[in-house]
């Protein structure tokens, strides 16, 4: 931590929450509110209140019988996706590296939550021009390559109420606007088992984008290759398609994924993904 960060003062109140569920996390049968503050030694409205916003926001339940207060579905939720998030980083680093090599392109490794995209891992080539993407970033779902290839693999359900919760935003005039268009092209791309964001999100740059599948047959995660419209073509989309899912293939057989997922890319040469060479639905 920077010696500058060490004066400012904490948050008096996150502390004590925190502390809270240090104790809670020690104790197999939960605390009732009387011995979190015997514990931690806090005025007990101070302690009431902090529980009570704790278990509003779903990351505590109280037992009815004991009425003690134990970690709910959101704690091990946020837990989960904060140890998925490590192992999936530090497990597809070297492939990541190894892609960015073979195909000079920038590479993401981007996870779905709260119904958008959130980069996790960028790597760039040296030299090339620097992709405007950043790790934390968070993107829609309607215009990216990862995005597109993450929601593919939901249920027709799911689409739905993605669309209809948050709507298909408008990126420039290339981006998808259309829920019929969406699915047509979602049906696309799990034949062809990788998506193309065609200057869908950014006008000038062009990504490909497959899923991370884990054991359970699930797409947890979704990798890119990133360039310009010249970096990415109608001659090299076949070559630098069949690339990157065989990388994502090899990272989900390292998580568990069962290898009758895993099928090769469908794409040819002659394919005609891009957007200038296909009739608009």
């Amino acid at each position: 931590m920077p010696k500058s960060d060490l004066k400012t003062p904490s948050a008096p109140a996150l502390e004590r929450g925190l502390l809270l569920l240090e104790m809670l996390a020690e104790s197999s049968r939960g605390l009732t509110i009387s011995e979190l503050v015997r514990k931690a030694k806090l005025p007990k409205s101070s302690i009431h209140c902090l529980i009570l916003t704790l278990e509003r926001n779903g990351y505590l339940q109280q037992c009815s019988r004991t009425h003690r207060f134990r970690f709910a579905a959101k704690m091990f939720s946020l837990a989960d996706q904060a140890l998925t998030r490590m192992e999936i980083r530090q497990l597809a680093a070297p492939y990541l590296y190894d892609l960015m090599r073979q195909t000079k392109l920038t590479v993401h490794l981007a996870v779905m939550e709260h119904d958008q995209i959130v980069l996790i891992e960028k790597v760039e080539p040296p030299g090339m021009l620097k992709i405007a993407s950043w790790i934390g970033r968070r993107m829609d779902i309607n215009c990216t390559g990862v995005g597109k290839a993450l929601i593919a693999n939901l249920g027709d359900e799911e689409i739905d109420r993605l669309i209809k919760e948050h709507g298909l935003p408008r990126h420039n005039e290339n981006t998808i606007r259309s829920s019929k268009a969406l699915k047509i092209q979602l049906a696309e791309i799990r034949r062809l088992k990788f998506a193309v964001d065609d200057e869908e999100d950014e006008i000038g740059l062009r990504c490909i984008g497959t899923p991370i599948f884990d054991r359970r047959g699930k797409a947890l995660a979704a990798i890119s290759i990133c360039g310009t419209v010249s970096h990415i073509t109608a001659n090299n989309l076949s070559a630098l398609a069949q690339q990157l899912v065989s990388t994502a293939s090899e990272i989900s057989q390292n998580l568990g994924a069962d290898t009758a997922v895993l099928q090769t890319c469908n794409v040819t040469a002659g394919n005609t993904v891009l957007r200038q060479e296909i009739k608009p639905c």
